[in-house]
């Protein structure tokens, strides 16, 4: 049996959280250019995509508007990221429930990764709402990452520095691993 590439879902609701998501697997396709990756926006049959007006009638050459507008978003930000190689990915468009065509398509592609941001609602909201995200994580059959940006501030990390206190303790070690092999980093190498 030929080895088959890792199928990734990225869900994309154009949110200001769905920029996360995509850095997020423009980064890994970026490191590892053998992922196909899968972008998939849901659009709801009632009131459409807010970014994408509609004139009454939700079906697939509202659809496939869509899709074009998602391809628009994608291209910029592969344009943005130097990638090493051929990149595959699909863009779908489907009309539904978010929940129920990720994990639809998660099924149908046989996915290995689903990539999927959340926007943060909380308590009564989340209760209100329901949370996609969440949902997803509990019942995909594979590993799902959430995205989200990073809120935490940038820290500088302070120069370690061995300290010789006797026999008391055992020096700290730093590994490399790479070819199937071990082995010890020398203490001046960074981490």
């Amino acid at each position: 049996m030929e080895p088959r590439n890792p199928q990734v879902v990225v869900a994309y609701d154009f949110s200001p959280t769905a920029r996360a998501v995509l850095d997020r697997a423009v980064a890994l396709v970026a490191r590892a250019p053998f992922h196909v990756l899968h972008f998939i926006t849901v659009i709801d049959p009632h009131h459409g995509i807010p970014i994408v007006p509609h004139h009454g009638k939700i079906d697939v050459g509202y659809a496939d508007r869509v899709r074009e507008v998602m391809m628009t978003e994608i291209g910029k930000a592969l344009t943005a990221t130097p990638i090493n190689g051929e990149l595959h990915f699909f863009a779908h468009a489907r009309i539904g429930k978010p929940t129920d065509e990720i994990l639809s398509l998660s099924a149908e592609i046989g996915a290995d990764l689903i990539l999927i941001g959340t926007h943060g609602f909380t308590g009564f909201s989340r209760l209100m709402m329901g949370s996609v995200a969440e949902r997803v994580v509990r019942e995909a059959g594979c590993p799902v990452l959430v995205a989200r940006p990073k809120s935490y501030p940038d820290v500088e990390l302070m120069q370690v520095i061995e300290v010789d206190r006797g026999k008391s303790h055992s020096r700290v070690h730093r590994f490399s691993y790479a070819n199937n092999s071990v082995t010890l980093r020398p203490l001046e190498w960074p981490m």
